[in-house]
């Protein structure tokens, strides 16, 4: 009889792609609590939910001239039906798409949206190839009062999920159209321009003015080549950007006296001056709202007030809301233009600084109460126990694992982090008393000694009570 060996089995490594994350408990528990914070918010500000599709055709994301280069850019293939189709890499085009093909809308369309996007990008520290977004929009009016509101439905998000000190800073695309034709540099030229002056915040002033110009050396000592503008054209920029860096009511009346001849200048500078009335008249307060005349947005479909958000107590986290006005991206689809406005958030940039900020806890679980099993005969009694606390509002759960030890069960309390645990066996039941132990003061009380003697003294670690005060007991101290 020939032995023959077992083929050993093929495993396959648990592993995670890269650019891509899994959300443990207790990060996914906080994130989900500071969106339902957020939905809340904007649905107050009537704003309505939309999801949409997360695959789309191809030239619905890249317009209907793209080619096989384009589309490898993105998250895309051939799918079934021999059709070329991509993930979504942001909402807005998702969102232009769902206008133009629902003549029926009530316009102006309040909406807003979250889930995840997808983008070819090179993976680093903080960047994913899929994340979350939260974007709210206002479809279908060139009203600047909808611009506004955006901007106001910014701050009040900002502050109902606990975060005070923070500035949303706003411009004018026009305005830096405006400065190019002023200037007097070529339209082809002038994104490259406004490429540069993004850069202010991050790069400084004196390293703009060099890649204006000859270009510069950056800290890595890599070369950064300059456009090549004309010594005055640059003087004529920094005119400007002088101009940025006064005062709130100065910015506007010396960017008019510079540019007020530029007709598209002009505009743009009346733009924001209505903006900031009905700020004001919202009672949007200036200490988290301002002008900032160098707000460029990178993304190219921008055409009128642009904004960026920094948090003042994590400069470092760079802008953490922004967005602007929109007038021609509908257009893509209905030939007919829609205007519109809108911000997008990242969650979870928006998370970090929460938790940096201490402003919001990691909890890992979402059970306050574990009811424990001791004697399995009793199950019946167990189960009305946690059914009675689910019907009082209080988030519970029994034991369900396969060890009859005490010890074992209270340390998977522990484990998950669940704050109570009932215990009873069949001399409680029999005397009408349970035993809660509070296991999220037993953790604390063990971090602060480390003598058992002390820890079994500590008061309000466990006490027994009357079975029928138990959901009283817990509600009182697990219910705000």
């Amino acid at each position: 009889m020939v032995n023959q060996k077992k083929a050993k089995q093929k495993r396959v490594k648990p592993q995670v792609l890269k650019g891509f994350r899994d959300y443990p408990p207790g990060e996914q528990i906080a994130r989900a609590k500071m969106i339902r914070k957020l939905c809340e918010t904007v649905e107050l500000m009537g704003f309505l939910p939309l999801q949409t599709a997360s695959l789309e055709f191809a030239e619905t994301l890249l317009g209907p001239h793209y080619n096989e280069d384009s589309l490898s850019e993105l998250f895309g293939f051939t799918g079934p039906d021999n059709v070329d189709m991509a993930l979504r890499y942001e909402f807005t085009v998702s969102l232009a798409r769902y206008v133009a093909g629902n003549s029926t809308l009530a316009l102006p369309f309040r909406r807003y949206q979250y889930g995840n996007a997808w983008r070819v990008d090179k993976p680093g520290p903080g960047r994913f190839r899929e994340f979350m977004q939260f974007d709210i929009d206002i479809v279908g009016t060139q009203n600047l009062l909808a611009d506004a509101e955006i901007i106001a439905a910014m701050v009040t998000m900002l502050d109902h999920i606990g975060i005070k000190r923070f500035k949303v800073r706003f411009s004018d695309r026009k305005i830096l159209n405006g400065l190019i034709e002023y200037v007097g540099i070529s339209l082809d030229q002038g994104p490259d321009v406004m490429r540069v002056i993004d850069k202010l915040e991050k790069q400084g002033r004196e390293a703009v003015i060099k890649e204006l110009g000859p270009g510069r050396t950056d800290k890595s000592g890599d070369k950064i080549k300059g456009l090549g503008l004309k010594t005055a054209h640059i003087e004529q920029i920094e005119r400007f950007l002088d101009i940025a860096s006064l005062a709130k009511d100065q910015q506007l009346v010396k960017a008019e006296e510079l540019l007020g001849d530029v007709e598209v200048s002009r505009t743009g500078i009346n733009e924001l001056r209505e903006i900031q009335d009905y700020l004001s008249a919202m009672n949007i307060s200036d200490s988290s709202t301002a002008i900032d005349l160098t707000i460029v947005r990178g993304l190219g479909y921008y055409t009128g007030p642009v904004w960026e958000t920094t948090l003042l107590d994590l400069p470092e986290y760079g802008s953490i809301f922004s967005g602007g006005r929109y007038d021609n991206l509908v257009g893509r689809f209905q030939g007919q233009q829609v205007p519109g406005v809108g911000s997008s958030v990242g969650p979870d940039r928006l998370l970090a600084a929460l938790l940096a900020l201490q402003i919001l806890e990691v909890t890992t679980a979402t059970s306050v109460v574990l009811v424990t099993v001791m004697d399995r005969d009793r199950l019946p009694q167990y189960l009305q126990i946690v059914r009675e606390l689910r019907e009082a509002g209080v988030p519970s759960e029994i034991y369900s694992g396969d060890t009859k030890n005490l010890t074992k069960q209270i340390k998977y309390g522990d484990k998950v982090g669940i704050p109570f645990a009932v215990i009873a066996g069949s001399d409680e039941f029999d005397a009408g008393a349970v035993t809660v132990k509070n296991l999220a003061a037993g953790r604390q009380k063990a971090r602060e000694t480390t003598k058992r003697e002390e820890w079994l003294k500590a008061e309000d670690i466990q006490e027994t009570i009357p079975r029928d005060t138990l959901v009283e007991y817990l509600r009182a101290r697990t219910i705000p």
